[in-house]
């Protein structure tokens, strides 16, 4: 018998359709191809998964002419694959099938996505008397020249510090701000330099303002401003309103987005990175992945312990759901924890169940919680902080720190794109088939 539930119409009429779409790609299948036609095209299609997932994990962790002969094998898995279907006359037919999971996938999200986005508390305060704004000409490919940053801020009444040269301690250079009665410090940079002056403003309760001038700007992207144009940023300096976020915590010093441990963190701290990401990257991975060069991490969160993982991201809040490497959004910067993901990838078909999707449970750890704790078999540890290297004493405990950095953004502004739901198959289910609840059953 069906529950009675109380659920708008409309989102139970889109789980159905997702259910209706998905029962459609198969039809078509079994329709075209008939059941034993079928079951070949599946058994063709998984056998090419396969073997292409499996070349993409020896690419990654061997080099040489290995490495070139798996690289072959991952561009030729799916055109062989194209070619038999082609030969059977049944290249139409996947794409069909494509199209339609593709529309049963996009309804299931929407039927799944809350009636209503929880956004973070806006809260109504004076602009600053006297803001101090520290700017890096360098960020971004010179977004504060290219945008008149400095003298658009100093028409707004703030006082700008543009530093030259990496020697330049910006922390300081904050807190001397504070000491001469700076009412807000801001940051035109990136993502490392906004950490570290926001840990600053955390620590004398000063407002925050982030200026977009980065190059990836991953927490103005969180905040919901907007990256093309970092001037508008500044319109917070006389129509703003702040926001209450968390900070993360590792050892003494804070973060704004992740702390990474393992394969990121040994790369990023190669001499050869910044000016060949690529090829230091191809070269440096067949040791860390297969744990012949770097630590052996163990990560300890909520009493588990993960022995052995390649790579380990912790995040001031979770990330989205649906991204396993933490590259895309936090839906909230408000919730008071941590994010915790850890990639423990022990042979190719780890890797394989990684990447497609169907074995993350084993390879995967996914935690939301409030403190973890990264060891490791060595009495220092690479660890990348807001993309900047930096070598830390083990064990490297990490925390959240709720509420504790004021933001002041302005009031207009591009917003946060709403995260996409999971596809929660049993959940879709419950709610395609479920009978709703009437006034008078509910008064029962």
């Amino acid at each position: 018998m069906a529950e009675l539930v109380d659920v708008p119409s409309s989102r139970r009429w889109l789980a159905r359709l997702s259910f209706l779409t998905v029962a459609a790609a198969v039809l078509l299948v079994l329709a075209v191809a008939g059941l034993r036609g079928s079951i070949g095209l599946l058994l063709v299609g998984s056998i090419g998964s396969a073997v292409g997932l499996a070349a993409a994990w020896w690419f990654l962790t061997h080099r040489g002419l290995l490495r070139w002969l798996a690289g072959a094998v991952v561009v030729l898995a799916p055109l062989v694959v194209a070619v038999l279907f082609a030969r059977a006359n049944l290249i139409w037919v996947m794409i069909v099938f494509g199209l339609l999971w593709s529309a049963a996938v996009a309804a299931g999200q929407r039927a799944l996505a809350p009636d209503r986005e929880d956004t973070i508390t806006e809260y109504e305060t004076p602009p600053p008397r006297r803001p101090y704004l520290i700017m890096n000409p360098r960020s971004g490919g010179g977004k504060v020249e290219r945008f008149h940053l400095a003298e658009r801020a100093r028409e707004l009444g703030a006082e700008v510090y543009v530093f030259h040269g990496p020697a330049v301690d910006v922390a300081e250079v904050a807190r001397d701000a504070v000491r001469n009665g700076a009412d807000l410090l801001g940051v035109a940079g990136g993502d490392g330099t906004q950490a570290l002056v926001a840990g600053i403003a955390a620590e004398h309760g000063l407002p925050f303002l982030v200026i977009s001038a980065g190059t990836r700007n991953h927490f103005a992207l969180d905040l919901g401003l907007d990256r093309e144009d970092p001037s508008t940023c500044l319109d917070a300096l006389s129509d703003g309103v702040e926001l209450r976020i968390d900070l993360g915590l590792i050892g003494d010093r804070t973060f704004v987005n992740n702390a990474s441990f393992g394969a990121y963190a040994a790369i990023v701290q190669s001499p050869a990175y910044r000016d060949d990401k690529i090829g230091t990257t191809l070269d440096l991975l067949p040791d860390v992945l297969t744990g012949h060069d770097g630590a052996r991490l163990r990560l300890d969160v909520d009493g588990v312990s993960v022995t052995g993982p390649q790579a380990v991201l912790i995040s001031n809040n979770p990330y989205a759901a649906d991204d396993v490497a933490g590259l895309g959004e936090r839906p909230r910067l408000d919730g008071g924890t941590l994010g915790v993901l850890a990639v423990t990838v022990r042979g190719a078909a780890d890797a394989a169940g990684l990447i497609s999707g169907g074995g993350r449970a084993r390879a995967l750890t996914v935690r939301a919680t409030t403190e973890a704790v990264v060891d490791a078999d060595t009495p220092t540890l690479p660890v990348g902080i807001d993309g900047e290297a930096v070598i830390l004493p083990t064990p490297v405990r990490c925390s959240i720190r709720p509420g504790a950095l004021r933001v002041r953004v302005p009031r207009r502004r591009p917003g946060v794109r709403p995260a996409r739901p999971e596809m929660d198959w049993k959940r879709l289910r419950r709610l395609a088939f479920a009978r709703r609840r009437s006034s008078d059953a509910a008064a029962v």
